[in-house]
């Protein structure tokens, strides 16, 4: 379902997206898809940093693993 809404945006703004006309079949296409792409990112940048977290709250332990595991090569 689609709500129509009013926003305010800077001249310079609308006259970048108006310039990407052919591509989009409106303004509203244009706005759309660049919200839907945006929240994307932060999606993934918070699942990133979600991640990064887990891994440095687990660091120590994985990083004694992987020298447990060096210790068993034999040098070349």
């Amino acid at each position: 379902m689609k709500v129509r809404i009013s926003i305010t945006l800077s001249q310079d703004l609308l006259r970048r997206i108006d310039q990407r006309q052919a591509e989009f079949q409106s303004r509203s296409e244009f706005l759309e898809r660049a919200a839907t792409a945006y929240l994307f990112h932060l999606a993934r940048t918070e699942a990133e940093r979600r991640d990064l977290a887990i891994i440095n709250e687990h660091a120590k332990h994985l990083n004694a693993e992987a020298e447990d595991v060096l210790a068993y090569q034999v040098p070349l």
